[in-house]
């Protein structure tokens, strides 16, 4: 499992032109879902993110997290994180999950974020989708988990 986090002003996302989720200052998480990911991998991977310390304190180092912040998560499903590049020029996304391995997992991300009190919109499932987003710092970091633990 992949998640790419980007530390935020703002950020919305659209579905055929439509609105369907936005959060003010907080993380952007582009969640992508591998064949033989489970529960154990959301759980570390949310724990990890949101007592991340990447937000700034009074004197402008990175030291406060998402919980400390009350900052807000979008959820984005996004399987080409699971992108192998390494033959050729077109990726291939063998190792990508399926959807319905991939969707519950992305719910039970969202559910588990929302159960340490950190408000969570998201993206459609599967959609084609417009995500905007003003990157804070910038500031953005890869995380992996493997058999419920951090990579």
């Amino acid at each position: 499992m992949r998640f790419c986090i980007q530390r935020v002003k703002c950020a919305s996302v659209r579905v055929a032109g439509e609105l369907v989720g936005s959060i003010g200052p907080g993380l952007v998480i582009l969640m992508g879902v591998e064949k033989g990911d489970t529960t154990a991998d959301v759980e570390c991977l949310v724990e990890k993110i949101v007592n991340l310390r990447i937000f700034s304190d009074e004197n402008g180092k990175m030291n406060r997290s998402l919980l400390d912040t009350g900052g807000a998560v979008l959820l984005i499903s996004q399987f080409t994180l699971m992108a192998d590049c390494r033959r050729g020029r077109r990726p291939d996304f063998l190792q990508a999950a399926p959807p319905e391995i991939a969707l519950p997992l992305f719910e039970k991300a969202a559910d588990a974020i929302e159960k340490k009190s950190v408000p969570v919109a998201k993206g459609t499932f599967g959609a084609h989708m417009e995500v905007a987003l003003v990157n804070d710092g910038p500031v953005t970091i890869l995380l992996a988990a493997k058999d419920g633990e951090i990579c």
